[in-house]
């Protein structure tokens, strides 16, 4: 996983950027939120889809990239933003090496202000293998 820490707190949008970017096995790539407790790993409602079809859904990330097979790598983005009353909202699209695009969607409420992001993998063990991930904060 990736970590990015010391989100100031009056951020209202985190994007996360990714070029190039993909995994040593066929888990999907999802996005995690935090604040002072740590990365939060439930009660997220997120979904992708590839080409508007092979839905795929995750209650423990926001999902960014459906991808169906190792070294399949991905390009674009996926903004979280701040609804209110600390609910963040999350969307996104990518496209993918092998023709195919994803969008994605999701929502979470946290109890306090985010102060960190990770970019990881739904089964938690698959690693990052190529590519780069930033993030940008406003």
């Amino acid at each position: 996983s990736i970590d990015f820490t010391s989100i100031p707190s009056w951020v209202k949008r985190i994007t996360v950027m990714l070029s190039g970017v993909s995994t040593s096995a066929t888990s999907n790539i999802q996005i995690q939120i935090g604040d002072s407790g740590g990365i939060e790993s439930t009660s997220y409602v997120s979904t992708a889809s590839t080409n508007g079809t092979s839905l795929v859904s995750s209650s423990t990330g926001f999902i960014v990239a459906a991808t169906t097979a190792a070294a399949t790598t991905v390009n674009g983005w996926y903004g979280i933003c701040l609804l209110g009353s600390n609910v963040w909202t999350g969307g996104g699209s990518l496209a993918r090496a092998d023709g195919n695009m994803n969008l994605a969607g999701g929502a979470k409420t946290l109890s306090d202000t985010p102060d960190r992001v990770r970019i990881t993998t739904v089964n938690g063990t698959d690693t990052f293998d190529a590519g780069s991930i930033n993030i940008l904060y406003e």
